[in-house]
């Protein structure tokens, strides 16, 4: 009998991915669904939809029901929040309103999808591990402290309710569906625009949104319960980062390198006007403070123990400008500047 696994946030960037690998797998997906999510990352796959809300505990139960596994993606990621109790409500109060009801409905297996925002950096720049030591006070912003608290929240309900929980930490996604777009694909997608000739000097850990999917079924097939795994790819410089998307585009390379001290203040700025009824801020006081370290990791556990094996970084970026360019988030014809058509 094929087994049912529950996906959250199977609208959303990553949750869409998961469930395309999942049903590759030759699983039942079910997908939680709000009432107001669009649907186009759906579109045309085998997926049972039910309509349910993380926030909503009672529309919790029938969403379960008969599935052997749950994988919990949702997430709220954002950078800056005009309400930012939001994220608490969808991070933290979610995250444990899933996992108790999958305790009562007797899933089997779950994979929560945490994030390396959790973990901690090392001072050197130098990739850090899962092990890497942290502490609740050195998070950034509401998006990191929502995502640790949700974490230690995993933990303490797995021990107490006895059910096997593996959480994989994914560092910096980028590839095709990010229809919103996340804080990182808004990078790339402005970079394609040519909006970005300035950068400052910090780093990310850029891996295919593909890929992170195959991580999780890895993770739900061969990880050991109550341990964690990042899902990484490869480390880039931010400019190292634009220069790629600018080689695709046909664009120039970004060529000013800004202080962060200089950037900080036009962040508070973006935001203050944001309050005051303007747009959402491109420039975040939390991004810029983020950007002061190099946020780079190793994905050795995965690769040892799941056997997780990652793709060049210049694929996902390539696969994310073709993506963005093909459904009309860009102005220009990317391709015809050097955009492969296929894989790199």
């Amino acid at each position: 009998m094929t087994e049912t696994v529950l996906v959250t946030g199977a609208t959303g960037f990553v949750g869409s991915a998961v469930a395309r690998r999942l049903l590759a797998a030759g699983l039942k997906v079910r997908a939680l669904v709000r009432s107001t999510s669009r649907l186009d990352n759906l579109r045309g796959l085998d997926v049972d939809i039910v309509r349910g809300d993380l926030r909503a505990p009672a529309s919790l139960a029938a969403a379960l029901a008969g599935c052997e596994g749950l994988f919990h993606v949702a997430a709220d990621y954002r950078l800056w929040a005009r309400h930012p109790s939001e994220i608490y409500a969808s991070n933290v109060r979610g995250t444990r309103n899933i996992l108790l009801a999958a305790a009562r409905a007797g899933v089997g297996r779950i994979v929560y999808t945490s994030s390396v925002a959790t973990l901690g950096l090392r001072a050197d720049g130098t990739p850090a591990d899962e092990d890497t030591p942290t502490t609740a006070a050195s998070m950034i912003g509401h998006y990191k402290r929502s995502k640790f608290l949700a974490e230690q929240h995993v933990r303490q309900l797995a021990a107490k309710q006895g059910i096997a929980v593996v959480t994989v930490n994914p560092s910096a996604p980028v590839g095709p569906r990010d229809i919103k777009p996340t804080p990182t694909g808004r990078m790339i997608l402005d970079a394609a625009r040519g909006r970005m000739p300035a950068y400052v000097d910090t780093g990310l850990n850029i891996v295919h949104v593909d890929d992170v999917a195959e991580g999780h079924v890895l993770a739900y097939r061969r990880g050991a319960a109550g341990r964690r795994y990042i899902l990484g790819g490869e480390d880039m410089s931010l400019r190292e980062i634009l220069t790629t998307v600018a080689g695709l585009t046909g664009r120039h390379p970004p060529f000013l390198r800004l202080p962060h001290n200089l950037v900080l203040p036009v962040a508070w700025i973006a935001e203050a006007w944001a309050r005051l009824g303007g747009p959402e801020p491109t420039v975040t006081v939390d991004g810029v403070k983020l950007a002061k370290k190099r946020m780079y990791f190793s994905h050795a556990r995965a690769d040892n123990e799941l056997g997780y094996r990652p793709r060049p970084a210049v694929e996902a970026i390539a696969d994310a400008v073709r993506w963005f360019e093909e459904n009309g988030y860009l102005e220009i014809g990317v391709r015809r500047s050097g955009l492969p058509h296929e894989h790199c």
